[in-house]
């Protein structure tokens, strides 16, 4: 894949993985944040309370990998990571072992589209600080997690990640430029001090070197209350570091304050979910819902789930449990946002290739996609059309056509996996 013009003189192999939403875009950053919830899924079940890797075992979910006696999981991961690491700059070249933010469509592409009948050049786009985290953090998390099955994917894993920390160093301020979204998104992002922090927390719990350890409990974040309203995110990764820090075993000075820090941004979920009319743990101020709502819902959700996980008190797996509801179908405009489930629910996301709406020769989006949900900024023209003056949860649509409120990502539905993996060990 070549770079786009003026960017660099090389080109790069980087199929496989995931595509990011409902275009052909894939993104380091996005990548990032989906591969540590999944991989943090995985690890929950080695580690916590109601722990269960024999049903994230081998053989439990229907991928051509299955029966290679790697858990499923961790196969499904792979395959973004693989891709992960292929975006690394290669050495030799200018900024040798940071990651390319992304790559994408020379320009828009319409609907319906399957990626194989794109006509549009696909590019590289420039390095950036925060993907270079990304790929720090994610590969370091891989490395202890693929050892047991894999230790030669394992060990270059690690590399990548010690590389792409020594190039982060040496480059910490090359942002994604806000003017990049043609063909795709810009995930831009001009605050990297929680990428470091998480990148940091990772490549410590990974090798307890000192240095890492000295990053962790040297960072402004660390001790900062990172549980607000909206709660985590790709552009907001602090909470990857601290959720990891609480629960994955290690020798980390004032692990407890940590821990005790996961149970208090719980407490404050916990009290927005009882307060609430709908029962969740997100509500925006002013009411205003934001793009993606849903995962919003899930990741202050698996807040409150890992405070679950580190004290044992039930209210915590009581609020855990009753944010799900919500997207289930216990909302104002009474639809289930996961396709599949539920007597009414989302099932026309706006995808290029699970296109059914407008080609009947394409498949609705599969069983268990989760919808973005309730946006009070509706930025798409079809929701502008139907939805004008809508407040809070009214504003989402089920067409194919509204990307502002019902698109599908692999960030949202990563966050759905983690929860409904937590939800199914309840027993």
């Amino acid at each position: 894949m070549p770079c786009r013009p003026g960017v660099c003189d090389y080109t790069l192999d980087v199929t496989g993985g995931w595509y990011d939403a409902g275009d052909h875009g894939k993104y380091v950053v996005n990548g990032g944040i989906s591969v540590w919830e999944l991989l943090s899924t995985y690890e929950r079940s080695l580690h916590a309370r109601t722990g269960d890797p024999a049903k994230l075992g081998d053989r439990t979910l229907a991928i051509p990998e299955s029966s290679n006696k790697v858990p499923d999981l961790l196969d499904e991961v792979r395959w973004e990571l693989e891709f992960l690491l292929k975006m690394q700059v290669p050495e030799g070249q200018p900024l040798a072992g940071m990651a390319h933010h992304k790559i994408h469509d020379e320009q828009w592409t319409g609907l319906p589209l399957l990626p194989s009948d794109d006509p549009q050049k696909r590019e590289l786009h420039p390095p950036s600080t925060a993907a270079t985290l990304n790929l720090a953090a994610t590969a370091a998390q891989a490395a202890r997690l693929y050892r047991p099955y894999d230790r030669e994917f394992a060990a270059k894993a690690l590399a990548a990640a010690r590389k792409a920390w020594s190039a982060a160093l040496a480059h910490p301020d090359l942002y994604a430029s806000e003017s990049d979204g043609i063909g795709g998104g810009t995930y831009a992002d001009s605050n990297v001090t929680d990428e470091f922090y998480w990148a940091a927390a990772e490549l410590y719990l990974s090798t307890g070197e000192k240095r890492f350890e000295d990053r962790v409990l040297g960072s402004p974040v660390h001790t900062a209350d990172i549980f607000g309203a909206l709660g985590y995110d790709w552009a907001r990764t602090a909470a990857a570091a601290r959720l990891d820090l609480a629960t994955v075993p290690s020798e980390l000075p004032g692990r407890d304050k940590v821990r005790q820090s996961v149970i208090k941004g719980g407490d404050r979920y916990l009290a927005t979910l009882k307060s609430h009319p709908y029962g969740m743990p997100y509500a925006p101020e002013g009411n205003q819902y934001d793009w993606g709502s849903n995962h919003q819902i899930l990741h202050n959700a698996v807040v409150i789930a890992t405070a679950y996980d580190i004290s044992g008190a039930s209210k915590y797996r009581d609020g855990a449990l009753q944010s799900m509801d919500y997207l289930f179908g216990r909302n104002a405009l009474n639809i289930s946002y996961v396709t599949g489930y539920g007597e009414v629910n989302s099932k026309n996301q706006h995808a290029r290739w699970y296109a059914h709406q407008l080609d009947p020769n394409q498949p609705n989006p599969p069983v268990g996609t989760l919808a973005g949900g309730p946006n009070s900024s509706i930025q798409d023209p079809f929701a502008q059309s139907k939805l004008q003056g809508c407040v809070g949860q009214f504003c989402y649509i089920d067409d194919i056509q509204s990307w502002s409120t019902n698109e599908h990502t692999i960030n949202w539905n990563s966050a759905l996996t983690r929860m409904a993996s937590f939800v199914a060990d309840q027993g």
